[in-house]
């Protein structure tokens, strides 16, 4: 309908006139049926009213003219009066005559008024015979009287008193007459004011209903009107609602139907074109959160700039390498190796997402991954990357198990395994790169020393070592072992590393007596008394048989026994390659 097209301003603009027009149509019914009520009283009131008080007072005169008419003859038989006192009983006389004339012609005048006013219904054919009834009543009781009167004055004047007797009887007769006509005229006027009455009283009452039913009906009109209007208004407004809601659950996938063309329509199609590049951006989220961690990207959106300016932070980094991927890859078509190793990387990487780590990055086989602010609180990094490094272990043999599947083939040409390096210290993060192309990483001794560690890992035999930072911040949180004192390539101050055995109260007996050998042996190899710590390191490999870095102090005691270390030895080892 054009009505609901139109613009928000218009729709209420238009109720508001609607309502008014119905408001001004009600008052001004209610006016002219009140105009005719007032009509219809005024005429009742100015009309019928003293037409019937005239009937009535010229019924009256008719009576005090007969009693004037008696006083004058009774003053002119009273032989001791004078010519002045009947003088003054003949003009009472003459003057009640003429309001009884006046009375009788304002009753027909009034009566002819209602006849000839044509707003009002009356019964105009039985008003015009009492008009006439009132002249021939008057008119003859004039005729008759006049006549009398005059006969009457002579007698009188003659002293014929019997026949002056006689003649005021019949007087007297025609007066009682004319009284019964004027009565039965009075009683016919007084059925007409009742009539008028009845038409005063019907027509206030067909007043009030029409009032009260036209009232209603604009009432009705009105809120049917607003209802509609309304409600084209608030349904749309109600669906926009619901898809806000929509949008605040994550869900992009409806669209609201544009049902009107004013502002909330309009309002509605940009509700639709924000959706759909909401989803357009969903879909280039999803797309390149498989490429950037979701943490970075959120990261870079919440506080943009952190990438910009960088900042120096305390964070823990984790690289993780395939251990016998060279040599397991030398036989791989392409497509099987990039589907080996995207189910490898999978596998890897999950225990780093459950522990709220961010993968920078995926190097050939590595995974470089770490923890910290603005991503997890300051006291958690380190942890999380031991309990995440730790569940990658366990996938290990699940995943040598996988891998002959996925390759098509019985069994792996060469073993693969695991090797992790843990570091926490300050690193520098922020958006590296060129004006090409940049990346959100960290930089830091810390990030070379978690690379160094993931290779010794090969020099020990081991798969997750952690520097001393890291181990401090762990706490009794987890299982270590320390292994060595080390000075890593491109440091020169040599630091603890330690082997994440287990989760706290997670080693076994054979477990908890290797701990303990290898804690004596690396306490006298670090006095010098290489016998004691050759026993200790034996008494380990008994536990634990094949345990590596048992194996490589080991080896490192006979190169001492021919190679003894010098008088500032303090027990490190110096790894000359990267």
């Amino acid at each position: 309908m054009p009505l609901f097209n139109q613009s928000i301003r218009r729709k209420i603009v238009g109720i508001a006139l609607g309502l008014i027009v119905l408001m001004l149509v009600t008052s001004i019914l209610s006016m002219v049926m009140s105009s005719q009520v007032g009509v219809l009283l005024d005429e009742l009131s100015n009309r019928y009213i003293p037409a019937y008080s005239h009937l009535a007072r010229a019924n009256i005169r008719s009576l005090e003219r007969a009693l004037a008419l008696r006083r004058m003859i009774m003053t002119r038989m009273d032989s001791s009066s004078d010519e002045q006192a009947i003088a003054a009983r003949r003009r009472d006389f003459e003057a009640l005559d003429r309001q009884f004339e006046e009375d009788a012609e304002n009753a027909r005048k009034l009566i002819n008024a209602i006849i000839d006013d044509s707003r009002t219904y009356s019964d105009n054919a039985a008003l015009a015979r009492l008009d006439v009834r009132i002249e021939g009543a008057v008119t003859e009781l004039r005729h008759d009287l006049d006549a009398g009167s005059a006969k009457l004055l002579k007698q009188v004047e003659t002293n014929d008193m019997a026949a002056a007797r006689s003649t005021l009887e019949q007087l007297d007769t025609l007066r009682d007459a004319f009284n019964r006509k004027v009565d039965a005229i009075r009683a016919d006027m007084l059925t007409q004011v009742f009539f008028s009455t009845s038409q005063v009283i019907s027509r206030q009452y067909q007043a009030i209903i029409v009032s009260g039913v036209v009232t209603l009906l604009a009432a009705v009109v009105g809120f049917v009107f607003a209802l509609l209007v309304s409600s084209g208004i608030t349904r749309p407004v109600r669906l926009l609602l619901a898809g806000t809601r929509e949008v605040e659950a994550g869900r992009f996938d409806k669209t609201i139907t544009v049902s009107t063309q004013d502002e909330i329509g309009e309002l509605a199609a940009a509700f639709n074109r924000m959706i759909e590049q909401l989803r357009h951006n969903e879909r280039i989220r999803e797309t390149f959160g498989r490429y950037i961690d979701p943490k970075v990207a959120q990261g870079l959106i919440d506080r943009p700039e952190v990438a910009v300016d960088g900042q120096r932070r305390v964070m823990t980094i984790m690289f993780a390498d395939m251990s016998g991927f060279t040599s397991m890859s030398e036989g791989m078509t392409p497509r099987g190796l990039v589907k080996v190793m995207n189910h490898y990387f999978t596998v890897m990487s999950a225990p780093i997402r459950t522990h709220r780590g961010v993968i920078d990055k995926y190097i050939g086989d590595a995974v470089m991954a770490y923890w910290g602010p603005p991503f997890i609180d300051e006291d958690e990094p380190a942890l999380l990357a031991c309990f995440a490094a730790l569940e990658m272990a366990d996938q290990v043999p699940a995943l040598q198990q996988q891998l002959p599947d996925l390759l098509g083939i019985r069994t792996m040409p060469a073993p693969c395994d695991l090797r992790v390096g843990i570091a926490t210290g300050d690193v520098l993060t922020g958006s590296i790169g060129s004006e090409l192309m940049m990346s959100f990483t960290v930089m830091g001794d810390a990030a070379n020393l978690a690379s160094r560690l993931e290779a010794v890992n090969k020099i020990y035999g081991t798969r997750i070592l952690i520097s001393q930072a890291t181990a401090d911040a762990i706490g009794a949180a987890c299982e270590l072992r320390e292994i060595d004192r080390l000075t890593v390539a491109g440091q020169s101050v040599s630091q603890a590393i330690f082997e994440v055995m287990s989760k706290a109260g997670g080693l076994s007996v054979p477990q908890q007596s290797l701990r303990a050998h290898y804690a004596e042996g690396l306490a006298a190899y670090r006095a010098r008394r290489f016998d004691e710590a050759r026993a200790a390191f034996n008494a380990a490999l008994e536990a634990v048989p094949g345990d590596g870095p048992s194996r490589a102090l080991l080896a490192r005691i006979v190169q001492f026994g021919a190679n003894p270390p010098g008088e500032g030895w303090d027990g490190a080892w110096r790894l000359e390659q990267k």
